[in-house]
């Protein structure tokens, strides 16, 4: 089919989407919703030959519609909308599930770690059993066909080569259908079960976790897997190696029998974690009580990579890689203006102590200050290397200087009322975020080599390096009392480190993908504790209780990755900006 070919007189088709077996799918305009809602058309056109398989094949199809049906019913199962013949031609109309599938995300964010294998087992497992309670065996389990949805669930599609699995018809055998990396010994003979569903989510677990071809994983001369040969700087837990060996066995007989017992394991080896995890659990498309639903800013056109209050709350900030800083009213959400001058993207921006400066990072690695009464650019400082795809700025608490950080690998220090340079900093590799704590007295660099560096601000003595993440970090916040520092990790992961000591305290996972910002917040109670808010490229927002060591709130709206967030100096409001191109103001009801 033809790019804008209309279909059945109401489905405009934009684009293929790829093609399997005996179908090509492609992504579609119902026209004939008042919304025009994008869709997925499902094209039956067999690659295989001769007549019997044409005509198996076609009974395949028209069963994947009766199937749908049914299953469609789950949240995590994409929904059938139509079934049709056109000219001979059959036609699925299905939902548009937008996001990545697993596939996609390995190729762009790398192998997955011990905790996001946890996520997927715990989220995908209940639908596997859902599935199975209707009687249906999907044999095609891989990670192309599990999409990380908008709004971070996942979902399991293309329901195209599952089979009935009721009385005999277990035990007879059937077509050999399936991909070959994936596929279960005894679905390759043609007698799939409900364990040959689970046997193809273990190997896709394991490619998940090496990068590496499922047949690359296995040694035919030794006949067994070595796939944790292949954990490069991945180490997994004991109890999910057993997990993940017990779900590949060859022997169907050796292996789980249900989606509930991997259930039943995976979470009672959970509970022995040593680290504070979160149950892992879909994040819910309601956000909790005690705030409203967020208020979306979409006037850029492209990622958000920034957000900042000013220090009286009126003025809301926001720089994006389309290389403007807009300002925002973040009572109403009113546009105010745009800040130019940058010619590359904005990395980073911060509001001097007093209100009246605008400080912007950029791509060239220059410093932009904004005079804000007027909205004019005072001076361009070249203060890093050009061509920076990570830049952080900060202001002293009494406004006297500026610190900047750059992915050069420098942090450097600046007397603001002449823009001097003070000092350079070294670290080893390039700096994520920088932040100075709220007494003046420290100034922490995080880094991709995963250590933070601290120094005394005036004397610029270097006080030592935090280490434990696993991955780069992403930013760092001092809490407001400078006791606490937080850590937003890719190794999904915030770790909360004491001033006094430079101990670890706490680990706090749940976030299923890259933390990449935190920042402390009040508690509304009477107690006006501090809590810590995270945002994730998982697309949520999580606001934890650091007393407890758990997230107490889950904000989900974005459909992107969540770069930046700020918070209101009264604490009763939450920006965050995101790669879906908007910033969100979340209110305190």
């Amino acid at each position: 089919m033809k790019t804008e070919q209309i279909i059945a007189g109401r489905y405009r088709i934009i684009k293929c989407l790829g093609e399997g077996g005996f179908s090509t799918t492609y992504l579609a305009i119902d026209q004939q919703n008042s919304a025009n809602s994008p869709c997925v058309v499902k094209h039956f056109s067999p690659q295989w030959k001769g007549r019997e398989s044409l005509a198996k094949a076609s009974e395949l199809f028209e069963l994947e519609a009766t199937r749908l049906e049914n299953l469609g019913k789950h949240p995590q199962i994409a929904q059938i909308f139509n079934y049709f013949k056109v000219d001979n031609s059959q036609y699925l109309v299905l939902e548009y599930i937008e996001g990545d599938n697993l596939s996609e995300i390995l190729a762009k964010r790398g192998v997955f770690n011990e905790s996001q294998i946890r996520y997927l087992l715990a989220n995908l497992l209940p639908v596997l059993e859902f599935v199975h309670s209707e009687n249906i065996i999907h044999r095609d389990i891989k990670p192309e066909n599990i999409i990380r949805s908008a709004n971070g669930q996942l979902v399991l599609v293309d329901f195209g080569a599952a089979k009935e699995a009721i009385g005999s018809a277990l035990l007879r055998t059937g077509t050999i259908i399936g991909t070959p990396e994936y596929i279960a010994p005894e679905q390759l003979r043609g007698k799939a079960s409900f364990a040959s569903d689970l046997y193809s989510l273990g190997v896709t677990c394991i490619h998940l976790l090496t990068q590496m071809s499922p047949f690359d994983l296995f040694d035919t001369g030794e006949f067994c897997w070595v796939w944790h040969h292949y954990l490069v700087n991945n180490p997994i837990s004991d109890e999910l190696t057993k997990i993940l060996n017990r779900l590949i066995e060859d022997a169907t007989n050796n292996r789980y029998q249900s989606a509930s017992e991997v259930l039943q394991d995976l979470n009672a080896r959970s509970n022995q974690l040593s680290v504070i995890t979160q149950p892992v659990s879909f994040p819910s498309a309601k956000n909790s009580v005690g705030w409203k639903r967020p208020q979306t800013l979409s006037d850029y056109w492209s990622s958000v990579s920034c957000v900042a209050f000013s220090p009286d709350g009126n003025i809301l900030a926001g720089g994006s890689f389309d290389r403007t800083i807009r300002l925002w009213r973040p009572q109403t959400g009113e546009f105010m203006i745009s800040l130019l001058g940058s010619s590359q993207p904005i990395l980073a921006i911060a509001f001097s102590p007093d209100g009246k400066l605008l400080a912007g990072g950029s791509g060239d690695g220059q410093i932009h200050l904004w005079n804000l009464e007027n909205s004019e650019e005072v001076i361009a400082i070249a203060a890093h290397e050009t061509d920076r795809v990570s830049m952080s700025i900060t202001f002293s608490p009494k406004g006297d200087i500026i610190a900047s950080g750059s992915d050069d690998g420098t942090v450097k220090i600046w007397k603001l009322s002449t823009c001097q340079l003070c000092h350079t900093l070294q670290h080893s590799r390039g700096i994520n975020g920088i932040a100075i704590s709220a007494n003046g007295e420290l100034l922490a660099a995080a880094s991709s080599d995963n250590s933070i560096h601290l120094w005394e601000v005036n004397s610029t003595e270097h006080l030592g390096q935090l280490l434990g993440h696993e991955r780069d970090i992403n930013a760092i916040a001092f809490s407001p009392n400078s006791q606490i520092l937080a850590s937003a990790s890719s190794d999904n992961t915030i770790k909360l480190w004491d001033m006094e000591t430079q101990q670890l305290l706490k680990t706090l996972t749940g976030h299923e993908d890259w933390v990449r910002t935190v920042a402390f917040i009040r508690s509304p109670d009477q107690d006006r504790k501090s809590l810590l808010v995270s945002g994730s490229a998982d697309r949520t927002i999580k606001i934890w209780d650091l007393d407890q060591g758990k997230a107490i709130d889950t904000l989900v709206g974005h459909t992107k990755d969540i770069n930046a967030i700020a918070i209101s100096p009264n604490h009763r409001t939450i920006a965050s900006g995101s790669s879906d191109n908007t910033i969100k103001i979340w209110r305190r009801e």
